[in-house]
């Protein structure tokens, strides 16, 4: 079997699309929070837990409403990628927010529980309410074209595996670039590829059971 490495996708990325997701990296230095310098181990998201404000609510709501036409998986993984999980709220408060989804069903959903809860954890357990069966799901039909598009479906994906999680399974990843890319996954991803990634993609295989994680994959 063989198992891709950090590199495995990176080298089939153009010069130009390597500057660019260059671009966005962030580096910190040694003395911010968070640095190897203060601790060797990541430490877990800060939940914002205070009364949050009716402008801050509103906020909020800019930050985590799924654009028209957009799809609920590329809605869902952009509220990640906005800090979903490190606010926490209460059902009153995630009622406040209105519609987050542009789905009544998705949204009445985000405040029925009472508890303090992370956002991204109630945007999870929403859809999965809404949506039962995976299969009801739509993840980006359609062909990606570039690399850094590839490796959002990928990230896409990894969300949609998300939805669907036992909720008892208090072990598995909390963060989609930390999701196993299942061998189902990988198919998918091949599938939507064009013809000039998809051979040298299809090469890369593995079983299930040592499946390497979203961000090994992309590199």
């Amino acid at each position: 079997m063989k198992r891709p490495t950090c590199a495995g996708i990176s080298q089939l990325q153009t010069e130009e699309e390597i500057h660019k997701k260059n671009q966005f990296a962030i580096v910190k230095d040694d003395d911010e929070p968070g640095s190897s310098r203060e601790q060797e181990e990541e430490p877990e998201p800060e939940m914002i837990t205070q009364s949050l404000s009716l402008s801050e609510l509103r906020d909020m709501q800019n930050d985590f409403s799924c654009h028209p036409y957009k799809h609920i998986i590329t809605w869902l993984l952009r509220c990640w990628d906005n800090g979903a999980s490190s606010l926490e709220l209460e059902g009153r408060e995630a009622k406040q927010l209105g519609s987050l989804s542009r789905e009544g069903g998705i949204d009445k959903a985000i405040g029925k529980k009472t508890q303090a809860l992370s956002l991204w954890r109630r945007l999870l357990s929403s859809v999965r309410e809404r949506y039962p069966f995976r299969e009801d799901v739509i993840c980006h039909p359609g062909k990606w074209t570039t690399m850094e598009r590839g490796i959002q479906y990928l990230r896409e994906l990894a969300a949609w595996e998300m939805v669907y999680y036992e909720t008892d399974k208090t072990q598995l990843p909390r963060d989609p670039d930390e999701v196993q890319c299942t061998r189902l996954m990988w198919w998918k991803f091949i599938l939507n590829a064009p013809s000039s990634y998809a051979n040298s993609l299809a090469v890369m295989d593995w079983e299930d059971e040592e499946a390497p994680a979203v961000d090994e994959v992309a590199g």
